[in-house]
């Protein structure tokens, strides 16, 4: 297997093969024409002559890839226990808003529970940061048995849910932070070099599991 491969001479065993294969339907004598002009023989290598716009045609990018300030990316919306352990992921496109991918991280939420029974999907409380500032959202949480911790934008006046107790526990949103920081150990995760969304996304899956077997 480390041997180096021998020169292949391209008119004389490329086209005597192919004459070989197609002398039913005279494909050796179309062939045989230019191998007559090709000159000496030259060897062939691995990818010679081949640019980078017949491998890959196009625009760089992939599925869920998105515009920003910053040029293009992929976003991760991450839920995770009073520990930092991971308990949901989603991903999507850095273009749409936070608010918005809340409700579908929440759907990806499977944490079985200790005897029979299904698997649990609402938390009792929310923290997040001021991304997530929306009263819609809170009112739709609110629907399904969830509080939404989040503190109110500066320029907002109405707040009609602020709650000073509640938002004590805000201080422990440091816990969701020192995750980030665990999933930026991985490489494969801080620049996405997968154009495929389900190879990315298991990689994620996979980071999570690491995570969660280090803790424990």
């Amino acid at each position: 297997m480390a041997r180096p491969a021998a020169a292949v001479s391209q008119p004389g065993d490329l086209l005597a093969a192919a004459a070989t294969l197609g002398r039913a339907r005279g494909l050796a004598a179309g062939l045989a024409r230019p191998a007559g002009h090709a000159g000496p023989a030259r060897p062939l290598a691995l990818g010679r002559d081949l640019s980078g716009c017949h491998v890959l045609s196009g625009e760089k990018g992939g599925f869920a890839v998105g515009k920003t300030k910053r040029g293009k990316g992929t976003k991760a919306v991450v839920l995770a226990d009073g520990e930092g352990i991971p308990l949901g992921v989603c991903i999507a496109s850095a273009t749409p808003h936070e608010v918005t991918l809340a409700e579908p991280t929440l759907a990806a939420v499977r944490v079985p529970r200790r005897g029979r029974g299904r698997p649990r999907m609402r938390p009792q409380r929310i923290i997040a940061d001021r991304g997530y500032d929306s009263d819609p959202l809170r009112r739709r949480l609110r629907r399904r048995g969830i509080d939404l911790i989040v503190p109110y934008r500066r320029n907002k006046r109405k707040r009609p849910y602020q709650d000073g107790r509640k938002l004590r526990r805000y201080r422990r949103r440091w816990k969701i932070e020192r995750t980030f920081a665990w999933f930026s150990n991985f490489r494969r995760l801080q620049v996405r070099q997968d154009r495929i969304l389900s190879v990315f996304q298991g990689f994620c899956h996979i980071a999570c599991l690491l995570i969660t077997l280090r803790y424990f």
